[in-house]
């Protein structure tokens, strides 16, 4: 039966752990999606330590962009995360450097590209940041990226079974 369930919270929040524990409760052998682009050797050595701390019970798909790609079907799946998954939308590298990102354009293939993903018989359970509960940041890049994160949260929100917020560590239950 196909469940959408939304892990949102700070940084260092627990959201990961808490979407892995969620996971490895409803599958032996659950799928860990990463959208992260890997841009440096600090970020490679971010993604070998949760590699590591997952273990060999998980099968490992890397996509940055898209999802549906993969056939995930009866399966469990984290996809970890949204806000990497959104800035690999809003910063797509086959577009000119000087090009400035469309938040609408980015928002809409997103969108579609949920659509088609979850429209599998599986169980996903997303991570995201509250980027937007921060102060209003001076960068006009930043501002149009946090537009769009907090848009692709709330349409996710909007079809997701079950949304968590992880405070601390503590997970509080929203829908």
């Amino acid at each position: 039966m196909r469940k959408i369930v939304l892990i949102t919270g700070g940084q260092r929040s627990g959201k990961s752990q808490k979407a892995e524990e969620m996971a490895l409760m409803l599958a032996d052998n659950p799928v860990y999606v990463a959208t992260a682009h890997v841009w440096d050797d600090e970020f490679r050595q971010r993604v070998a330590v949760h590699q590591r701390r997952r273990g060999p019970q998980w099968t490992n798909v890397e996509e940055e962009m898209y999802l549906s790609r993969h056939d995930l079907t009866g399966r469990v799946a984290v996809i970890d995360c949204i806000t990497l998954w959104c800035t690999n939308f809003f910063f797509r590298r086959e577009k000119a450097e000087w090009e400035q990102p469309s938040v609408d354009e980015a928002l809409s293939l997103l969108k579609a590209e949920f659509d088609r993903f979850t429209s599998q018989d599986a169980t996903f359970i997303f991570v995201t940041n509250e980027i937007g509960s921060g102060g209003v940041s001076d960068n006009a890049i930043q501002r149009r990226f946090t537009d769009l994160q907090g848009w692709m949260n709330q349409y996710v929100a909007s079809k997701a079974d079950e949304v968590i917020l992880m405070v601390s560590g503590i997970a509080v239950k929203i829908k």
